[in-house]
């Protein structure tokens, strides 16, 4: 005897599944050819269908104002005509995929984009584009769970410098995530300020003013960029509670990667190698730094503006023609745990144990008076400076405030610095 619930289970499950089936038959795909209008798909179509528009060039303006997908086939071509945004979006749960978008207006006060992301404009994405010759690339403002992937972004290179956007802004937002995206010629790649919780990883970012201008933003991981020939590779700034791991800064002219008023973060396993200064490091305290490959910069770290109470430790700094650049009024300690590598380390390891016998000292009065007096270089091979640096060491006195190493490592941990040195 068959239960007398089961026709009712039954009927259930069965107005549930044909629930399901309408609800994905209404998602509707709308084919846009070359020589129709895009705007008018768009407007015509339904929350939750998707826009595919076929090979070919697009002059048009678009504003998004539903949830749907809008699809490139054959890298397909919208341009804005060198005239305001080219998309502009006015609803969540929007995505963008497969297409070229060029040619934005120049109006840095009306913020020109190839993408402007309105407020309210959650799970934005953005995916396998390439943006070209556009004042901003992307733009996100005060939305949630945004992702930017796998796009190819270039600014107006023909425009100075401050005259560019940037190719990705990110602004008051939370849960974004940047991943993989090729971005170069625009005024700083990734501009981020007064955001949380993001995720950068897997960017290249080159030929800008700033690899990222990053600000005001904590809870964040900047993991696996590359950033290089830049004028400032990573400047991150203002910022808590951050995680910097497995980048690699190289050719940028002024810094590697600065740490401008930071706190409560951790920067570990970067490689830093041949940019004007590795690490410029200012006003930062209680950071962890471990790891870190500091190889052929000008000057290897320039600690500045009371940049103390910091666990240093694990790192190898190797050919940098400055090793340190300070100047304070008292030392401060590094190498607290396991010591660092310093590759001008003159001491000696009578036991063998892999440590220094002597503490290392970044810098002496010598140091001190050729970043005082630059021309003092020119007499560096002098019997007097020589006679100089000799007695200073002999007496305290005499002595400048320096980085200590009380247990300065023997060996690299890196043991492949070469192939990083010889690029």
């Amino acid at each position: 005897m068959a239960h007398p619930r089961r026709p009712k289970l039954r009927a259930v499950v069965a107005a549930l599944l044909l629930g399901l089936v309408t609800a994905g038959a209404g998602a509707a795909v709308l084919p846009v050819a070359p020589g129709e209008s895009i705007a008018a798909a768009v407007s015509r179509a339904k929350a939750g269908d998707t826009v595919r528009v076929a090979a070919g060039e697009y002059l048009e303006h678009l504003l998004i104002d539903k949830p749907l997908t809008l699809e490139g086939v054959g890298r397909a071509i919208i341009s804005g005509g060198q005239q305001g945004d080219v998309i502009r979006v006015r609803s969540a749960d929007v995505t963008i995929r497969g297409l070229r978008i060029r040619d934005s207006g120049s109006d840095l006060t009306a913020q020109n984009a190839g993408i402007y992301f309105e407020p309210g404009s959650h799970r934005a994405a953005v995916r396998d584009c390439t943006l070209s010759y556009n004042l901003f690339g992307i733009w996100m403002e005060n939305l949630k769970d945004g992702r930017v992937e796998r796009n190819t972004i270039t600014g107006k290179r023909d425009l100075l410098s401050a005259a560019r956007g940037n190719g990705i802004q990110v602004y008051n937002t939370s849960g974004a995530k940047i991943i993989d995206n090729d971005i170069s010629f625009a005024r700083d790649g990734i501009y981020v300020d007064v955001s949380t919780d993001a995720l950068f990883r897997g960017n290249k970012i080159h030929d800008l003013r700033y690899g990222t201008h990053y600000m005001n933003t904590n809870h964040s991981t900047w993991e696996y960029n590359e950033s290089y020939r830049n004028r400032g590779g990573l400047a991150l700034m203002e910022v808590r509670h951050l995680i910097v791991r497995h980048n690699r800064a190289w050719g940028n002219s002024d810094h590697g990667i600065m740490l401008r008023t930071i706190e409560d973060s951790t920067i570990e396993d970067n490689v830093v190698q041949g940019n004007g200064r590795g690490f410029f490091i200012y006003d930062a305290e209680y950071n962890v730094l471990r790891r870190n490959l500091v190889v052929g910069n000008r000057v290897g770290v320039h600690l500045t503006a009371g940049s103390a109470n910091n666990l240093v430790d694990g790192n190898d700094f190797i050919g940098n023609q400055e090793q340190i650049k300070y100047v304070a009024s008292r030392d401060v300690q590094w190498g607290r745990t396991q010591g660092n590598y310093w590759s001008n380390y003159s001491g000696w390891d009578q036991n063998n144990d892999g440590i220094g016998d002597v503490a290392y000292e970044a810098n002496d009065v010598v140091d001190r008076l050729n970043w005082q007096y630059p021309l003092l270089k020119l007499l560096m091979t002098s019997p007097s400076v020589q006679t100089l640096r000799f007695v200073a060491r002999q007496f305290p006195v005499l002595r400048a405030p320096s980085i200590v190493d009380k247990h300065p490592r023997m060996r690299p941990a890196h043991q492949d610095w070469r192939r990083w040195s010889e690029q």
